[in-house]
């Protein structure tokens, strides 16, 4: 896929991910914009799966490990084919599979996330469990900065490296923000990379809304053999609509109708009105 065509994917994504939440009147808006980009590269132009057979042994294998933000994923599983389009409808609604945390019913969800913390513990297991079934696939597990606060990252990061997992690539979501406030004052974690690096990484940190970056390096992984690749993507929580971009007000609050009308016309790209349904 070209960039372009990347670029339109991501935009749609953003355009689909504030329907859902508006239409639901819930949902976490700022985290699942943010992570757009990195979705939209690892499900079009990196990972190995095939939608038609979600359980094939050598897939890829991916985490959301920041749960919550599950809209942009559900988005991109839809339009990949794991399951009908038409269901994103049913976001958040009554008896819907699609509610504010992946789980293993919806086809292409590996695993439950949504307390945190837990995702990148579950990757290390799969990957140690390539590497000795001797499988060539890769697990890829994307986290949340304020999740980096939970005590359970740094045991897999730990295990990870011990392990020589280069089959695991972690991708954090550095947009700064989380629910009260911002991350640095909730909870410190810098300096991201020489933590990580301590831990036996291989780290590498990148725009995260660049996609031509994104794409190039994670083209290279693993960043060294023997050891996990990690990349820090920095990132702009809300990205793609100005009155909610940086603002950790908008961790799940939801667009007013007159914001809602206004969002979709910056997001509306070229030629575009932007309240058009996207199919």
């Amino acid at each position: 896929m070209t960039l372009s065509e990347l670029a339109q994917k991501a935009l749609a994504t953003r355009r689909e991910v504030l329907r859902m939440i508006y239409r639901a009147g819930a949902g976490h808006i700022g985290g699942a914009l943010s992570a757009v980009d990195l979705l939209v590269v690892l499900f079009y132009d990196i990972m190995n799966y095939r939608p038609e057979e979600p359980d094939w042994p050598m897939r890829d294998r991916f985490i959301l490990s920041k749960g919550h933000s599950c809209e942009g994923y559900y988005v991109i599983l839809a339009d990949r084919g794991y399951f009908p389009r038409e269901e994103l409808t049913s976001f958040m609604k009554y008896q819907s599979r699609l509610m504010g945390h992946p789980h293993p019913e919806i086809p292409g969800v590996e695993i439950a996330t949504g307390s945190l913390g837990h995702g990148l513990s579950v990757a290390v297991g799969m990957a140690l469990a390539g590497k000795r079934d001797q499988l060539p696939y890769r697990v890829y597990c994307l986290l949340g900065d304020g999740e980096l606060a939970e005590g359970s990252i740094w045991e897999a990061a730990m295990a990870a490296a011990h392990y020589g997992l280069d089959n695991l690539v972690c991708l954090i979501d550095c947009n700064g923000l989380q629910i009260s406030g911002p991350t640095k004052q909730v909870m410190n974690t810098q300096p991201l990379a020489a933590k990580w690096e301590a831990f036996g990484w291989a780290v590498r940190a990148i725009d995260g809304h660049d996609l031509q970056q994104i794409r190039q390096h994670l083209n290279l992984v693993p960043f060294s053999t023997g050891r996990p690749s990690l990349v820090i993507a920095r990132t702009v929580k809300g990205k793609g609509i100005s009155f909610i971009e940086n603002d950790y007000h908008w961790h799940h609050r939801v667009p007013t109708s007159e914001e809602y009308e206004r969002a979709m016309r910056e997001l509306a790209g070229p030629g575009r009105q932007g309240l058009e349904d996207d199919r």
